[in-house]
């Protein structure tokens, strides 16, 4: 690969760094504009290159042999980040939650080849999903070169951009309802007398378990639930109550407003 350049250098642009540079990616082959002196610090630390300008981080960037560009910023932050850039024919890969291409394309030069990616917080230990969609402008070799950065934070999956917003309420918000389920697992050991710790322990266990099993034996969730169901057992009784309370039709009512809310913050840019 060649080298890379970052505009932000926050939490995600900042675990995409270390993934890179767990797979062996140089250092110094990494150029990082944020405006934050700490956060600049804090990067010159891992052995990359930092920049508080943006286009002196291009400048730098494109006198070497580069593969592309991370936008890496805050929604409201993009078009200030973006004014001006000459990115020299490079390819842009976007981290914004809910920025679209068209409006991303629409700050850059004509022709700019524009890709969009959503990943999720377990980017942040290298255990997440990320989202890629391809502009028009983007093929075969400007897809690559984002898997290859985009890998460094888990799983990577192709999508066309319509579904963005709902991959958004899935699996981008998802983390937020499973840390809920998990806090209401804990409070419901502790409700039946569990130790908090003990209660956190089998609590974590188990949903992590159970989520291997899922993936590694390919079988449907309900055919997994069924193996654990048995006939007037405990783990019916379990479920009936959740049933009654329309668990499942909440999760479901859950990424559904997180889905809406994504494609309303898209339309506002």
């Amino acid at each position: 690969m060649g080298a890379l350049g970052l505009i932000g250098g926050g939490l995600m642009g900042t675990a995409i760094i270390k993934g890179l540079l767990k797979q062996g990616y140089p250092a110094a082959e990494i150029y990082v504009a944020d405006p934050d002196p700490s956060r600049r610090q804090h990067l010159a630390e891992l052995g990359v290159e930092t920049f508080a300008d943006h286009q002196g981080m291009l400048t730098a960037l494109t006198r070497r042999e580069a593969d592309g560009v991370l936008l890496a910023v805050k929604p409201q932050n993009v078009p200030e980040s973006l004014a001006g850039l000459n990115l020299a024919g490079l390819p842009l890969l976007s981290i914004v939650a809910g920025y679209k291409i068209a409006a991303l394309e629409a700050l850059l030069p004509a022709k700019t080849k524009v890709l969009r990616a959503m990943p999720n917080t377990p980017a942040l230990i290298g255990a997440g999903i990320t989202a890629l969609a391809l502009g028009a402008q983007s093929g075969t070799k400007e897809q690559a070169w984002a898997e290859r950065v985009l890998s460094s934070l888990g799983q990577v999956v192709l999508v066309p951009e319509k579904l963005m917003d709902a991959v958004t309420g899935l699996s981008g918000s998802g983390p937020g309802y499973v840390y809920l389920f998990i806090e209401a697992l804990i409070d419901g050991g502790v409700l039946a007398g569990l130790p908090r710790a003990l209660a956190r322990e089998l609590a974590v266990a188990t949903v992590l378990g159970s989520a291997r099993m899922v993936a590694e034996t390919g079988e449907h969730p309900a055919v997994l639930r069924d193996m654990v169901t048995s006939p007037g057992g405990t783990t019916i009784a379990g479920l009936h109550a959740l049933e009654e309370a329309g668990f499942s039709g909440q999760v479901m009512k859950a990424v559904l407003a997180a889905a809406e809310r994504s494609r309303a913050l898209g339309g506002e840019n």
